[in-house]
């Protein structure tokens, strides 16, 4: 697979019937390695091990139901009292991180409601917040650790 702008890790990664899978600890169970699998397994990883984000609060491809259809969030995150505050949109690494991947998240944002997003394709990556005041994306410099993205 591609080499990431993210740290490497070692994952479980196994062949059955001519198809790559790689376990996702946090769905407990294989899935199909696609290039987008393959960053968001980077990425989650990355922001548990390395930014401290809490395992348990993280909830992995939640369906959303959107006037009658069925949307996909990549990963959410949810405070402790079980509401979501920050959704991640992840894309393969060759899908270039453009307008239409931020008015994605803003559809998924309709129904959730959060200040927070997170969009990566593994090679490029940001994080914003959405001041209310505005409504307008403040970025952050890199992705913060989770003790830091409140504040």
């Amino acid at each position: 697979m591609l080499q990431l702008n993210l740290p490497e890790y070692n994952f479980r990664i196994k062949k059955q019937d001519n198809k790559l899978l790689i376990f996702d600890s946090q769905r407990k169970r294989y899935v199909s390695l696609t290039p987008e699998e393959w960053v968001r397994q980077h990425f989650v990883r990355f922001l548990i091990e390395t930014k401290g984000y809490p395992a348990a609060l993280l909830a992995i491809e939640k369906q959303l139901n959107m006037n009658g259809m069925k949307k996909r969030c990549d990963a959410i995150l949810y405070n402790i009292d079980g509401n979501p505050v920050l959704i991640i949109e992840l894309k393969a690494p060759n899908v270039p991180i453009s307008q239409a991947t931020f008015d994605q998240v803003a559809v998924y944002n309709a129904k959730l409601q959060v200040n927070f997003f997170m969009i990566s394709n593994g090679i490029e990556h940001f994080c914003c917040k959405v001041n209310p005041e505005t409504a307008r994306y403040e970025y952050f410099p890199e992705i913060p650790n989770y003790n830091q993205l409140f504040l």
